[in-house]
């Protein structure tokens, strides 16, 4: 169970269940909503936020690839002994 309070996807409705919906158009070989994601669900303007933030440094190539993004977030949760 989680500590943070969140809007699972099954109860998703409104802005969050559009933005929940949204994230799995944009994902479809992801099975669900990363809990990280959730963490923000109870405020519908700050999960839009941090989508509108993180997908363009996480998933666009810059100084550092995307595939080289993804090692460092592998290593980073096998250290913090997190699901990835």
């Amino acid at each position: 169970m989680a500590l943070i309070r969140w809007v699972d996807e099954n109860e998703a409705e409104g802005e969050v269940g559009a933005l929940y919906d949204g994230w799995k158009t944009a994902n479809p070989q992801r099975e669900k909503v990363p809990d990280i994601l959730k963490c923000f669900s109870l405020r519908a303007d700050v999960l839009r936020g941090m989508l509108d933030l993180t997908y363009p440094l996480q998933f666009s190539d810059g100084h550092l690839t995307r595939r080289t993004k993804e090692m460092i977030a592998t290593l980073v949760s096998g250290l913090n002994q997190c699901p990835y």
